[in-house]
């Protein structure tokens, strides 16, 4: 039935990742720097997993890649003292042009700095920049001298914040990247020649002079309209696609586990993804979403057709009725959480106490489910308002992108969910995003001439429901094909009833879990990770395990599961940028 949030454990959530942390001060909190973290700050996940930054944070990068990389940061070091240059000669105002002059002063001292500390094995003056590096020094350029594909001229007055619009994006980027690295970094004493890189980055002269960079632009844009503060908001973007493509273009020399789809991952193994639906995917339950609509078409009271088989209730009818099964369905679903805890505490994963323990929850889903049924509530709701209803249903932030990424990569893709109406309103949603064969595999509504019966054909109903549907997909594709290939399998969710597939799957990703699956998961001994954390400590271990697979260091009922803080984490981590 339902997903519910209400617990009787009051138990902190994880953080979903090291990655979700909150974010550093941007310039001031309303002005343009600020705005345009909060809105691109997911796309710097990507970036932070790149192979090289992954590979980086492990401090198992190879010295020859580290040197060539340092080669090329440092014509961005020598480009960043340049465009200030530029952006000081725009400026009209003299505060501003204080500002910006005193930047410039920094980064060159900065510059200075970096070529006598790295010259003698590390920077070579002769050195060409790689097309990565190239395509972003020009674009930066561009800015510099007013060329901006798709903008018109504009006064060279306001050629300053644009200039620091873009320049900003990339400084923000590393000092992000800088700040989510060192912890881990450090966890391991090392040596490595890129310790100093790090501590540069994540250094609190760094972050202040990241933060008096943005205080400049948003100074710079007080004055622009709508208009130009929202072509401020493109070059910001594109600065932080072209770091992203600069750190992909660093060449590797060794084994990355990043992204887990890379070929370098599914040489023996093939990518199997599942994923719950209801508040994994969406932001409403789609229970709430059936409920819902029944109350919205519901006829008044002598509007009801007597002879009509399925006659739908009255609205007060259906709000009560609705009232009372989720009342029910909040205090018999707590009791169950309250009885799974009860019992002893375990201090590693203990799976089958787990798998047996949540046969009660079972049979109370199934119980909840028929109390549905007997109700009558779902009976005439018409087909195509459940398809439009589906239409319309509000997705969490990146799923949809996600999705259609699998789709452009052929990748096996299953939806495993409670839903009471799979076939309609699970592929309803998705084919609003051009997604036409999605494999859900979820409970169905029964219809008769395009009305619904109130009847449920029950499929998945419960945990047990849930991992019986996931290992026989498992099984049945494992004698698919000729590749003989064993699955890589993801399975993504955030409640109580995902929790044995998450925990089989090799890789087990929660998303914003719910307070009653971190308490019940604690309980029998699960541990939890930031997926960032885990892919940095995978990395670390696939290069010292030497000729070890990348893809067989995911293992299922491991007794770890991986918080994320967003789809887009998840994005980044099984496809790349």
């Amino acid at each position: 039935m339902a997903s519910t949030s209400s617990s009787s454990s009051s138990n902190p959530p994880p953080p979903a990742s090291s990655s979700s942390n909150p974010p550093p001060p941007v310039g001031n909190v309303d002005g343009i720097a600020q705005t345009c973290w909060v809105k691109f700050r997911k796309k710097a996940i990507f970036a932070l997993y790149t192979p090289l930054i992954v590979s980086l944070a492990s401090g198992k990068l190879k010295d020859e890649t580290f040197r060539q990389y340092v080669a090329e940061d440092v014509y961005f070091l020598d480009l960043f003292a340049t465009v200030f240059e530029f952006a000081e000669g725009y400026a009209d105002d003299n505060e501003a042009m204080h500002g910006i002059k005193e930047l410039r002063m920094i980064t060159r001292n900065k510059v200075d700095c970096f070529r006598r500390e790295w010259r003698s094995d590390l920077v070579k003056d002769d050195a060409i920049p790689n097309p990565a590096t190239s395509k972003c020094i020009n674009f930066l350029l561009a800015i510099a001298s007013g060329k901006i594909d798709g903008i018109k001229p504009f006064e060279k007055t306001k050629f300053s914040a644009y200039i620091l619009g873009a320049f900003t994006s990339c400084m923000r980027l590393n000092a992000y990247i800088g700040k989510e690295v060192r912890e881990l970094f450090f966890e391991h004493e090392t040596n490595h020649r890129c310790k100093k890189w790090i501590e540069s980055y994540s250094s609190d002269s760094f972050q202040d002079f990241c933060l008096q960079t943005e205080k400049v632009l948003d100074k710079l844009s007080v004055a622009l309209s709508v208009e130009e503060l929202g072509i401020i908001e493109g070059l910001y973007s594109q600065g932080i696609k072209h770091e992203i493509e600069f750190f992909l273009a660093q060449p590797l020399i060794q084994k990355a586990i990043v992204p887990l789809s890379g070929e370098h991952n599914l040489e023996e193994r093939r990518l199997m993804i599942f994923s719950n639906f209801d508040l994994t995917c969406t932001c409403v339950d789609s229970a709430s979403t059936l409920a819902d609509l029944t109350i919205e078409t519901a006829p008044e009271s002598d509007q009801i057709p007597i002879e009509n088989q399925f006659a739908r209730m009255t609205l007060s009818d259906l709000r009560d009725n609705w009232k009372v099964i989720a009342k029910k369905y909040r205090d018999g679903y707590e009791q169950c959480i309250e009885k799974l805890l009860a019992t002893e505490k375990a201090e590693k994963l203990n799976y089958e106490g787990l798998r047996k323990a949540l046969e009660q929850l079972s049979d109370f889903e199934k119980e909840a489910n028929l109390r549905v049924i007997k109700s009558g509530v779902l009976k005439g709701l018409k087909l195509e308002n459940i398809r439009r209803a589906g239409e319309l249903l509000k997705l969490q932030d990146g799923c949809m992108d996600f999705f259609k990424t699998i789709k452009k990569k052929n990748a096996d893709v299953h939806v495993i969910s409670y839903c009471w109406c799979g076939y309609y309103l699970i592929r309803s949603v998705f084919l609003t995003g051009g997604i036409d064969d999605l494999k859900v595999h979820a409970n169905e509504l029964e219809f008769e001439e395009s009305l619904s019966t109130g009847g449920i054909m029950m499929k998945v109903q419960s945990p047990i429901d849930k991992v019986e549907a996931f290992d026989k997909i498992l099984l049945e594709s494992s004698g698919e094909g000729n590749d003989k290939k064993k699955a890589l399998s993801v399975y993504i969710g955030e409640a109580v009833g995902d929790l044995l597939c998450l925990l089989k799957a090799d890789v087990g990703i929660v998303l914003a879990p719910i307070e009653s699956l971190i308490s019940v998961a604690s309980h029998f001994g699960v541990k939890f990770v930031p997926l960032f954390t885990g892919v940095v400590k995978k990395q670390r271990e696939c290069v010292e395990v030497e000729g070890a697979d990348s893809s067989s260091t995911w293992k299922g009922l491991s007794g770890i599961l991986y918080t994320a803080s967003s789809w887009a984490e998840i994005h980044a981590f099984v496809f790349g940028s």
